[in-house]
């Protein structure tokens, strides 16, 4: 690791934390689904993935993307962003598991690459995949950017998800941010001090003591924040300041996900 890699390593942190600070801002832009109630929201998007995922049409996918794209506008996201952190690094996993679909399904060939023919069911069959997971991949995303960490999980327990669920999800999703800011801290610590750069010995050393230093103070702060917690009561349950309401605007978002559920049920059989 020489003093370029360390620099990498404390950009990658950066990142990683204003990522995190941009998904926060963006559950108050004051958009189309940020004003919308957590729950409505909640139900709404597992529905519409739900149908995007059984769905077995590629016009009604690629009606529910766009229906991804149309609610992303109105929210106010960037779609540079969404294309960049979503849609790209969706298409490039699954391609590779579409690929041989390609050359594997019978039907008839419609074009050969090396001796392979890529036939038209198997392209209809790749197409299907990837507009599948892309509309499932953006609605998923949409329901994550456009509300707040906590509203989320108390939605999801209005829902009946068990407390420990809960306690899991808020505790992981704190400790994410918490251990990247640790991590960047050290390795800043650690460019700050180095003058020229590491043998591959001394790159071994970094690295394993940066891990164990890590683990040590996960170990430390987990029994801390756990006592803490306990000592303020927590056991589980996500309390607000605000109780979450129904208004028009909500009653008005239940009939639209209705009817595009509804399209994309008819359209996708």
């Amino acid at each position: 690791m020489s003093a370029g890699v360390i620099s990498k390593t404390v950009r990658g942190f950066s990142r990683a934390l204003g990522r995190t600070l941009v998904s926060e801002n963006s559950a108050h832009a004051g958009g189309l689904l940020q004003g919308l109630d957590p729950r409505v929201k909640l139900i709404g998007m597992l529905a519409l993935v739900v149908t995007a995922a059984l769905s077995r049409r590629l016009p009604a996918m690629l009606g529910l993307l766009g229906l991804g794209v149309a609610l992303a506008l109105g929210s106010r996201l960037s779609l540079w962003s969404m294309a960049k952190r979503v849609w790209l690094v969706a298409f490039a996993f699954t391609a590779m598991i579409a690929a041989p679909a390609l050359f594997l399904t019978p039907g008839t060939a419609v074009y050969s690459v090396i001796g392979l023919a890529i036939t038209a069911q198997g392209a209809r069959s790749a197409l299907l995949l990837i507009a599948r997971v892309e509309a499932a991949v953006t609605l998923s995303t949409l329901l994550v950017l456009t509300t707040p960490w906590m509203h989320l999980l108390k939605a999801l327990r209005t829902l009946m998800v068990p407390v420990e669920v809960i306690a899991l999800l808020a505790m992981t999703h704190r400790y994410v941010v918490l251990l990247t800011e640790t991590a960047n801290a050290m390795f800043e610590s650690r460019q700050s001090r180095m003058v020229g750069r590491l043998n591959r010995r001394e790159q071994r050393r970094l690295m394993v003591n940066t891990g164990g230093v890590l683990l040590s103070k996960t170990m430390e702060l987990g029994n801390e924040v756990f006592l803490a917690m306990q000592a303020r009561g927590f056991r589980g349950e996500v309390r607000l300041l605000t109780d979450f309401r129904l208004r028009t605007r909500d009653y008005l978002a239940i009939c639209g996900f209705a009817v595009a559920i509804t399209v994309a049920v008819v359209a996708g059989r």
